[in-house]
């Protein structure tokens, strides 16, 4: 009997990802490139691939059309990751990331996606919702409810409230929503989210002001959590740590150094993808956090889009600092 997979992905803006280096980059003249590396991507589809190579296999549902969604279906086909394509009328979307040797600076271009139909929308929809089922289904309720991840940018013609209508899906069939978005979906979901984890560039632009401490980050996502929106927000500061923030609690955790020279490209959806398998675990929300921290710092050893290793996972892991509470200001309590 075939099991289903207990981490259900969501990516509704699919990419194939394209990625390079140049000594230096500059204006007008043609610049002559290494070769490519060609990877899967977009917020989903990079949480499943994290989420097998950490030994929790994942599906992931996502919409994909034209040359690069072929490709970005065969690519994934040759990873072994389990997945329910959509078929779009639209072409997937690029994205092209160059790293500068003379510098280590890395440069992304990343474009908006193609325009789904609201057909399109429903059947990505449909198919999460037997995906969840299916996992209830197959596994003993002991084992917890499977954990649903939707990430990444909504493409065009989707509704800003779309990833509301997931969290009110994962609400009914009672998964657990762990969600990672920006901008316009961001903004409008109101309810139902076990998790959100955005970046302090997302929850600047979620409160619409600079967030320049970081008590005015916690302050935000304190009140994210006050009014319901979602139980534990985690803010991801790259190398400043990350900060988890609860019903009247905020933890802090370091980052993990690592050496310069790899790619960030993904570290923020394996960050996502150990905090997933951590709770699939049955370990606590902290330590799960600690996990994320680790897989999203081994990202940032590889190339391109190219997944962790579990190996540096787990070394990672090992070096990881536990949390520290901060204070909160009076009244925020």
């Amino acid at each position: 009997m075939k099991v289903s997979n207990r981490i259900v992905t969501l990516c509704m803006n699919p990419a194939l990802d394209i990625a390079t280096s140049i000594p230096l980059i500059g204006p007008t003249h043609k610049m002559r490139c290494a070769a490519p590396l060609y990877h899967p991507g977009g917020g989903g589809i990079n949480v499943a691939r994290v989420a097998g190579v950490l030994g929790v296999p994942a599906t992931a549902v996502f919409p994909a059309g034209g040359p690069a969604g072929e490709a970005v279906c065969n690519l994934l086909t040759a990873e072994g990751l389990a997945m329910h394509r959509v078929r779009i009328g639209g072409v997937t979307r690029e994205n092209f990331t160059v790293n500068e040797e003379n510098t280590a600076k890395q440069y992304r271009f990343v474009l908006p996606g193609p325009h789904l139909t609201v057909a399109e929308q429903t059947e990505c929809l449909s198919h999460l919702r037997r995906e969840v089922s299916s996992a209830f289904g197959d596994q003993a309720s002991a084992a917890g409810p499977p954990v649903v991840v939707a990430s990444g940018s909504l493409p065009p013609g989707v509704p800003l409230d779309f990833y509301q209508q997931v969290a009110n899906l994962c609400d009914e069939l009672g998964a657990t929503l762990l969600l990672d978005t920006s901008g316009g979906g961001l903004q409008n979901v109101e309810s139902g989210a076990f998790l959100l984890k955005p970046s302090a560039r997302e929850l600047r632009e979620y409160a619409n002001r600079p967030l320049e401490t970081e008590s005015e980050q916690i302050a935000v996502a304190l009140g994210i959590v006050a009014r319901g929106v979602a139980r534990h927000v985690l803010v991801s500061i790259g190398a400043g740590g990350a900060v988890l923030v609860s019903d009247g609690r905020a933890r802090k955790f370091a980052a993990v150094p690592i050496p310069p020279g790899g790619s960030g490209v993904g570290a923020g959806d394996a960050m996502v993808a150990g905090v997933a398998v951590g709770m699939l675990r049955g370990w606590p929300l902290e330590r799960a956090v600690r996990l994320g921290i680790a897989a999203g710092s081994a990202t940032l050893l590889t190339p391109g889009n190219a997944p962790c290793t579990r190996a540096d996972t787990e070394r990672l892991f090992g070096q990881a600092e536990e949390p520290v509470d901060v204070e909160l200001a009076p009244g925020r309590r």
